[in-house]
């Protein structure tokens, strides 16, 4: 891999990969012994029973838009390329379909083999079987950049496709049940709906921004009359059919997508600046640079803190006054990196500042059912991080730290998949699961257990990531 491409971000590509990872992570923090803010506030423990009167969000909140926001702001880079050497529209909206199968489909798959669907004791041969299964999902959608032979490659694809498939045909789970469109990862699902009229919308406004922010209005027009009683809207929804892989419910998370979009857009105009350098065309110090990024990373947990003890007043001028302070700093600045800065965090406190002051709509902020505070203020926490991810990662290059991030970013669907369907088996199987149990057994401990794996799953994608072995979705 190499770092130092000028062809993508890698302070996006770092904030996909802490996404990814504290996703998988989330799933691993032991049951319902910690306290509230280690799970999804609407589902506190010792019960975890859902209770959508609960307001506030905790870093688990965080993972999923942080993820949504990333693949926003990495159409500009992935269409803009699609757009420079393709001659027909018709086959760019073609791609950008096929991709949203492929996701759908992954989505399907994924769901549908895990080893605790297939079997809730996860005997050994149900380890060995989803192990199986994993290797025909990694055919299927593994780039192979090594295997030079197109007739193997296609060969390989063909396999893992069969593979999979029969595997549809013929499983049986212990509800009796076989293949069904109801049975799905809805994480992916809600990625291939929004990447598919995320990307349209970024295609059709890529040159204005204020159409990408009227679209949003509309939505939010459209949530109100859904939401204000029976009426039309609420009727016409009735007859959409619920077993549907596309799901218009879905696009309420537009409201994440699109504004990812806008920053990707600022973000891939400044990549694309001549001669660019990192460190010493700006004009804030090095000191000053690392201070901010470092700020900008403790104003996360200082929001998160706020949201779920309920000081929303506090947490509203806290962030005003931060979002002062930081305009002061870069308010005279004329070096396009300062200048970038600037622009994503004019955005970030935009969003974020907006969010505090809808909190109280809808009952308070809520992942679940999700508010459409929860949609800015998480927008806007985003942007702070990639921020920060920027000044370090692509101004200060301090990258050593930052590798896994990065490397699991740029292969985030085959983390996803290796977590419950290669690490889950393999830890299993060679009893290395017992051992971190027995050794990590207090509940706390149980987290450093679930830190440890996520580690190693690191590693294991990092590794495909240094040989250029990626997955299609």
């Amino acid at each position: 891999m190499n770092l130092d491409s000028n062809v993508r971000s890698l302070g996006l590509d770092a904030l996909r990969g802490f996404a990814i990872l504290t996703m998988i992570l989330s799933s691993r923090i032991p049951y319902g012994v910690l306290p509230g803010w280690m799970y999804h506030v609407q589902v506190p423990p010792p019960l975890h029973k859902f209770d959508p009167s609960i307001a506030g969000i905790s870093w688990v909140d965080l993972v999923f838009p942080f993820f949504l926001f990333s693949m926003g702001a990495a159409f500009p880079f992935a269409l803009n390329k699609r757009l420079a050497t393709s001659d027909s529209r018709l086959k760019i909206y073609a791609q950008i379909l096929w991709r949203g199968i492929l996701l759908a489909f992954f989505a399907l798959a994924i769901q549908h083999m895990r080893p605790h669907v297939i079997e809730s004791a996860q005997s050994s041969a149900t380890l060995l079987l989803a192990i199986i299964l994993f290797i025909f999902l990694f055919l299927l959608f593994g780039k192979f950049p090594f295997i030079k032979n197109r007739f193997l490659n296609h060969s390989l694809t063909g396999f893992g496709l069969i593979g999979s498939v029969s595997f549809f045909l013929f499983v049986t789970y212990p509800d009796g049940s076989g293949f069904s469109f109801r049975r799905y990862d809805i994480i992916i699902l809600v990625l291939s709906n929004v990447a598919l009229i995320g990307s349209i919308i970024w295609i059709l406004f890529r040159e204005n921004y204020i159409n990408r922010i009227i679209v949003l209005v509309f939505l939010f027009a459209i949530r109100l009359v859904f939401n204000s009683g029976n009426n039309w809207l609420t009727e016409i929804a009735s007859y959409y059919p619920n077993w549907m892989l596309f799901q218009p419910y879905f696009l309420k998370y537009l409201f994440i997508v699109v504004p990812g979009s806008i920053i990707g857009d600022i973000l891939y105009k400044w990549s694309k600046i001549p001669n660019k350098s990192g460190y010493e065309e700006s004009e804030t110090s090095g000191k000053l640079k690392i201070f901010v990024a470092v700020f900008l990373l403790l104003v996360i947990p200082i929001n998160l803190f706020g949201f779920y003890q309920r000081y929303i007043l506090a947490t509203l001028l806290f962030n005003s006054a931060i979002s002062l302070f930081l305009f002061l700093i870069y308010y005279q600045t004329k070096s396009n990196n300062d200048k970038l800065i600037k622009e994503m965090l004019l955005w970030g406190f935009l969003w974020l500042i907006l969010g505090t002051l809808l909190e109280p709509f809808e009952g308070g902020i809520k992942k679940d059912h999700s508010t459409m505070s929860y949609y800015f203020v998480t927008t806007g926490l985003a942007i702070l991080m990639l921020s920060s991810f920027t000044i370090l990662i692509d101004f200060l290059k301090i990258r050593n730290g930052f590798k896994l991030l990065i490397t699991n970013g740029q292969n985030p669907m085959l983390a996803y998949a290796a977590g419950t369907n290669l690490l889950t088996p393999l830890v299993m199987l060679t009893s290395i699961d017992p051992l971190l149990k027995s050794v990590l057994s207090t509940p706390w401990l149980g987290v450093i257990k679930g830190i440890i794996v996520t580690y190693l799953l690191a590693l294991i994608v990092n590794s495909f990531t240094k040989y250029k072995i990626f997955w299609r979705t």
